[in-house]
């Protein structure tokens, strides 16, 4: 197995098999791995799994040809974990049944690979598993693990030495890969940054600087992009997310959504909306009104903050 040490990370866990494969998972296979993730329970391998649960957490839209061609492509993956003593090869999926006429497919896992989907709940955000298995340069994975370590910072400056001992380029008797400037910048740190940049949720630049005569530094810049589309939680429970959902659908913030989900019963957020359109219906209160109602109700409550 391919080992990716950024000993200083601690969000993200770059020894697991199916994060070091060399694969781009589309949006699609993207949610129906995270939608396993979600419902992962101890000792259970069959996941049944409905594509309108997908679309109200997400709003992705998939049909059964997107579905079948996504699923076909997981199966499709071998991921190799190597020891001393063997070489491993693994599949994920042992088989996926399509149930016609319920808009849902059963999804049976691997029990060999069980464990690496544990560690793969346990140790990833959504963001951040998207953003590994989408980049196919182990240099942009383990930059990426790097970069995300100084986000709230927005730069830090490495040795380039330094870096280089961190990507894997300097083993420990000091053999080094991409002696020359040219050839790290152009083999590792422009590939890197553009799949960091297309796939992740940060940005990356970086800006080399020379001591004497020889390049010595580089500086890392990081930004946080805001996420264009929902993605599926794998920490929060499937109907706790539609919940969510719901809520925002709405009018109020993702934030907003999921202070009220977790004090609020969904019985009694379902009766108030219903108050609430009785108002809007009978003239009490007007369309453009409805959401600063809302939040003024959960404001009351304390569910929401005052904005002072």
């Amino acid at each position: 197995m391919e080992l990716m040490d950024v000993s200083e990370s601690k969000n993200i866990m770059q020894h697991n098999a199916i994060t070091s494969g060399r694969y781009d998972y589309s949006a699609c296979m993207m949610d129906v791995l995270f939608m396993v993730l979600s419902g992962l329970e101890v000792g259970k391998l069959e996941y049944n799994i409905y594509v309108q649960d997908i679309e109200t957490i997400t709003g992705r839209k998939w049909n059964l040809k997107q579905l079948r061609e996504a699923t076909e492509a997981i199966g499709s993956r071998m991921f190799e974990i190597e020891t001393k003593e063997s070489l491993d090869q693994i599949w994920l999926f042992s088989r996926i049944k399509y149930l016609y006429g319920t808009g849902s497919f059963v999804v049976e896992l691997n029990h060999s690979a069980l464990p690496y989907f544990f560690e793969l709940k346990n140790n990833f955000t959504s963001m951040q598993l998207k953003s590994v298995l989408n980049c196919s340069s182990k240099y942009a994975k383990r930059l990426y693990g790097i970069a995300c370590q100084w986000r709230s910072v927005g730069s830090k400056r490495f040795e380039i030495v330094e870096l280089k001992k961190m990507l894997g380029l300097i083993d420990k008797k000091g053999n080094e890969q991409f002696e020359r400037i040219s050839e790290f910048k152009i083999s590792v740190l422009e590939i890197a940054k553009k799949q960091i940049n297309e796939n992740t949720d940060i940005d990356i630049d970086f800006e080399l600087k020379k001591r004497g005569r020889s390049f010595h530094w580089v500086t890392l810049h990081i930004n946080t992009k805001i996420p264009k589309q929902l993605e599926i939680n794998f920490d929060i429970s499937v109907d706790n997310q539609k919940y969510i959902a719901k809520i925002a659908h709405y009018g109020v913030s993702p934030d907003q959504a999921e202070l009220i989900a977790k004090k609020e019963k969904e019985a009694d957020f379902d009766k108030l909306i219903t108050d609430l359109n009785a108002k809007v219906r009978s003239g009490k209160l007007k369309i453009d009104k409805s959401v600063a109602y809302l939040i003024g109700i959960y404001q009351k409550k304390g569910i929401l903050p005052n904005k002072g």
